[in-house]
């Protein structure tokens, strides 16, 4: 009777070892759970801050889940999402109807969900004082109509414009392309690729004649609470939609003004998920859309995507 018991329990305990086993290879390997684990995920470069901030949190509030980034560009943080090599991306645009059916017939089924508004700002030199700018004088410089500051601002001396983005694959540069030039390629004689948001402020803090195109996420000076002062070297440009910009009909990308309509450039920012497992890719993705997540956002400068925000105006004697 002992024999039989010891040898009922063996083959109970080797059977649940090859169950192990084969739900370990069913999930690819991964080991990770909700809070726990470690897993590496793409986010588009422009998006570093925000996103680090929310990845600094999550882990905090769960010490046992350790989140990888890799900042990227947009087309190679797609590829790795259709290559299911990873199974969480952020960036400004949702999948396409093709890229999802795509995934489909990999017997995967995505999803995509916005979690923030972001303003694309225009940033120029510090000694620079002419900060405001039209829509229209925004597409005659980046159709390569004006090559010349002279050419947007009457009489001015410095010279050619230089723009300057991140890179040649950015959610910045294709959100240009798309929304404001409505599909048209930019023709600007004088484009610079810098190779990241941090380096497009330094070029502009060095460069008089340069105009740079960034997400909002990076200018904040974090110092300031009520996220209503930019960084000190660089000034940010106000942009108006009427024929003429002036200070008082032309707006900065702050939360208010992206809210209300009155500044022009706003992107959506997409988290996309591709976790059947709805581990730790799935829970930090969550995280975001969360109240929590949702107020780090708000902290952060940008507007969240979810919640009721209430615009309270003060008069200040």
């Amino acid at each position: 009777m002992q024999m039989k018991l010891s040898y009922i329990f063996v083959v109970l305990f080797i059977s649940s070892l090859f169950l192990s086993s084969c739900k370990e290879r069913d999930r690819g390997g991964r080991t990770d759970t909700r809070t726990s684990g470690e897993i590496t995920f793409y986010a588009d470069e422009s998006f570093s801050p925000i996103v680090e901030e929310l990845r600094e949190q999550f882990e905090f509030q769960y010490p046992q889940a350790h989140l990888k980034p890799v900042y990227t560009n947009e087309i190679e943080g797609f590829n790795q999402i259709k290559e299911l090599k990873t199974c969480l991306f952020f960036t400004s645009r949702a999948l396409k109807p093709s890229e999802v059916s795509y995934l489909k017939t990999k017997r995967q089924l995505p999803e995509c969900f916005p979690i923030a508004y972001d303003g694309l700002s225009l940033i120029v030199n510090t000694s620079n004082n002419d900060t405001c700018i039209t829509v229209k004088d925004v597409k005659r410089i980046l159709s390569g109509e004006a090559k010349n500051w002279n050419d947007i601002v009457k009489g001015s001396n410095r010279g050619e414009i230089e723009v300057v983005f991140d890179n040649k694959n950015s959610a910045t540069l294709h959100y240009v392309v798309d929304s404001i030039l409505d599909g048209k390629p930019i023709n600007s004689p004088n484009i610079v690729a810098a190779k990241t948001s941090k380096e497009v402020i330094d070029y502009v803090h060095e460069t008089p004649n340069a105009i740079g195109v960034i997400g909002s996420n990076w200018l904040n000076d974090h110092r300031d609470s009520t996220n209503t002062t930019f960084k000190k070297n660089i000034h940010v440009m106000s942009v108006s939609m009427t024929d003429e910009a002036k200070p008082y009909n032309s707006w900065k990308p702050y939360q208010v003004y992206l809210l209300d309509g009155r500044y022009p450039f706003v992107r959506t920012i997409y988290c996309i998920l591709v976790d059947p497992q709805r581990a730790l890719p799935y829970s930090f993705a969550h995280y975001v859309t969360s109240p929590r997540g949702q107020l780090i956002v708000l902290k952060s400068g940008m507007l969240p995507y979810r919640g009721d925000i209430v615009i309270k105006e003060v008069k200040v004697k």
